[in-house]
């Protein structure tokens, strides 16, 4: 492994607010986007994205939000006076084919324009809140605002809006097979970074890692020194293999008989009169099946590499 050497270090108000904020939201990302719906006292609806974002526990159902004060003249914004009048609101989640006109939402209209008509949203009457909810949204949360909380009175400040769900909507076909879930592939969802940039979590952007609450791992301290120190092996490799519990580790006998794996024995008899080359081509054997999923494949190969 590897690490950078030089870094910038920045208290945050030695720098003007803007340029604190591009750092803190570049470096902070990428962020959920909640689209949220809310209504004024007078029905008004407003429709406006927010990055600043997540869910903060199952039981009770939490989503918090927060429609922080404006950088650039400290102004609030209208879902923030929306939710002081009227406590409640819809958290939509937006896919990538609503991620322009969900944009264009964020536009400064004016208090009381409509930008579900601007954007080009379907309204949809929500059945235990009054604000209403987009139906190009592949889930939606409709909300009781449990309490707003104020964390600054200055430019950029947050203020952080806690969301009790009482009824979600998710579209039939983001639902896991099973029924239970969604399918990330599905729901095609779209993050935040800094600046204009988004993400898509789609494609190759989406992977798998083991929980290591379903296993005791035996941890990075615990793998053996030609592995640990390698100049080959990242930090993923090493975090994969220090996932495996000590029992599910490959026996000496199976390492043994490992080698006898036709793509192995060719690597240790072309490299037999090298040992650095050899233990060097195991490493790359080992790394490869790491990064294909077959860890027990990769701990004996590089385990061979030592012997």
């Amino acid at each position: 492994m590897s690490a950078p050497t030089s870094f910038r270090s920045i208290v945050p108000s030695d720098l003007k607010a803007p340029d604190w904020h591009a750092f803190m939201v570049g470096a902070v990302a990428p962020r959920p986007v909640a689209f949220v719906s809310t209504q004024d006292a007078e029905g008004n609806v407003n429709l406006s994205p927010f990055s600043f974002f997540n869910c903060f526990g199952s039981n009770p159902p939490i989503l918090v939000f927060s429609p922080a004060n404006r950088v650039r003249d400290n102004s609030q914004k209208h879902t923030l006076e929306n939710v002081r009048e009227v406590a409640e609101c819809v958290i939509h989640i937006c896919d990538y084919a609503m991620v322009e006109q969900m944009s264009l939402a964020s536009t400064e209209y004016a208090k009381g324009v409509n930008e579900f008509v601007k954007a080009g949203f379907t309204e949809v009457a929500s059945e235990q809140v009054r604000p209403p909810r987009v139906l190009e949204a592949p889930a939606a949360f409709e909300c009781v605002v449990e309490q707003v909380v104020e964390l600054g009175a200055n430019n950029g400040a947050g203020n952080l809006v806690i969301c009790r769900v009482v009824l979600a909507h998710f579209r039939e076909d983001i639902i896991l097979p099973c029924g239970i879930g969604i399918d990330p592939h599905k729901l095609d969802a779209i993050a935040r970074l800094g600046g204009d940039w988004y993400t898509r979590a789609s494609g190759s952007s989406l992977f798998e890692v083991p929980k290591p609450n379903r296993n005791l791992g035996i941890g990075l301290d615990q793998l053996p020194e030609h592995i640990r120190t390698s100049h080959i092996l990242t930090g993923n490799n090493l975090g994969r293999l220090a996932n495996i519990e000590a029992q599910s580790m490959p026996t000496p006998e199976e390492v043994e008989a490992y080698r006898h794996e036709p793509l192995v024995a060719y690597t240790l008899n072309k490299f037999k009169a090298d040992a650095a080359t050899q233990q060097q081509e195991l490493m790359l054997l080992g790394q490869k099946m790491l990064e294909e999923g077959r860890l027990l494949e990769a701990w004996k190969v590089l385990l061979l590499a030592a012997r």
